[in-house]
């Protein structure tokens, strides 16, 4: 069964068809009783996305989609962490990073010596099929 939906009608016509506040017409965004709210919740979405985009040229971070990506992130906040003043959560943090950071190095170490073992394999299976052919008469 499909719920109700707000009955603000866009200026294509068509309806919102998001959810509406209890016992309103209206959702969140098309209630005149949160037009502020919801333009306070705008502008607040435009200056996360702004300062993400910001901070993320700022510090160099591209994501966390390969082992150096980890690392420079890794790097970056045990930069920052070096900075704080000296205290036992500090130094927790530094040991817990040297940690992670020892993994990421073994993990890296792992990709490397099997993307070497792929290209012999691969170099080994193209020098048996030159040899079958060769072989054939």
């Amino acid at each position: 069964m499909v719920g109700p939906s707000c009955t603000y009608v866009m200026p294509s016509g068509r309806l919102c068809r998001a959810t509406p506040l209890r016992d309103e017409p209206f959702c969140f965004w098309h209630s005149p009783e949160t037009a502020e709210e919801a333009a306070d919740a705008r502008r607040l979405g435009g200056l996360h996305r702004r300062k993400k985009k910001t901070v993320g040229a700022a510090f160099g971070f591209r994501g966390l989609r390969t082992v150096e990506d980890n690392q420079a992130l890794l790097e970056t906040a045990a930069i920052e962490t070096l900075a704080l003043e000296n205290s036992v959560g500090r130094n927790r943090a530094l040991a817990g990073y040297a940690s992670i950071g020892a993994k990421l190095i073994e993990v890296g170490d792992l990709e490397a010596r099997l993307a070497v073992l792929e290209a012999a394999t691969r170099a080994a299976g193209a020098a048996a099929e030159a040899d079958e052919r060769d072989d054939e008469p």
